[in-house]
């Protein structure tokens, strides 16, 4: 079925040579304006959408993030950037997903390229992805940049990067930090603001399925909005 993209997107440009435009065109070839108008919608208009579902999208491009033809990490960040600029919505969900190709190989300043994809066109989206899988395996390699980056995030008036604070340890299970995570989780309590409620129950909730004992000894211990109280103990 999609014999004819894979054949477009390399024919024209090396190996190792990442090619926007072919991408662009993958997508245009399979928009559909009835599915950009509800996507658009369910996320209050704030982004364009070529209309590509999900499933579809992913096939389209299984080519650009295959191991041998994913472009060489000196490339990333101008790419990332690029992408990130574009108005259509499914342009960053691919460069998201090209990032955390590269997660092995991340170096120390790849935090400053995570934070530019949180801090920009920021919606839960793209963060909540951003926060589990490109920071959260970041903070593995890098344990020493956690402290420094979340007390800054924490300090910040941005709402994305405190949710980030609380989203990178995500998938951590029995790893989670629970004094890093107790202690951010207080800093923002008292909060009305929906996505910093939300993800603190989220996180909480995530972490019950490996320590349901501590989360409901925490719950029990801490004023904590009645959204992330819920959500923590959903399960439980």
């Amino acid at each position: 079925m999609f014999n004819h993209t894979r054949k477009t997107i390399f024919s024209s440009v090396n190996k190792n040579m990442f090619n926007s435009n072919a991408l662009e065109q993958a997508f245009l070839e399979k928009a559909d304006t009835e599915v950009a108008t509800g996507q658009k919608a369910y996320m209050r208009n704030l982004f364009e959408f070529y209309g590509v579902k999900t499933p579809i999208r992913r096939e389209l491009q299984k080519p650009f993030l295959a191991k041998e033809n994913i472009p060489d990490k000196s490339e990333l960040e101008a790419i990332i950037r690029l992408l990130w600029d574009r108005p259509q919505r499914e342009l960053q969900y691919f460069a998201q997903e090209l990032v955390f190709k590269y997660y092995k190989d991340y170096d120390e300043k790849d935090i400053s390229l995570f934070e530019y994809m949180i801090t920009h066109k920021s919606w839960w989206d793209t963060v909540d992805f951003i926060a589990a899988k490109p920071v959260g395996n970041y903070f593995i390699k890098f344990p020493e940049q956690i402290e420094p980056c979340v007390q800054r995030w924490l300090s910040s008036e941005d709402i994305w990067l405190q949710r980030t604070a609380l989203l990178f340890q995500l998938t951590y299970k029995e790893k989670t930090n629970t004094v890093l995570l107790t202690e951010v989780i207080n800093s923002l309590t008292g909060t009305d603001e929906f996505f910093i409620n939300k993800a603190i129950g989220w996180v909480l909730r995530s972490y019950a399925k490996v320590n349901p004992e501590w989360v409901k000894k925490f719950v029990k211990q801490t004023t904590l909005h009645p959204l992330s109280k819920r959500e923590a103990l959903k399960n439980l």
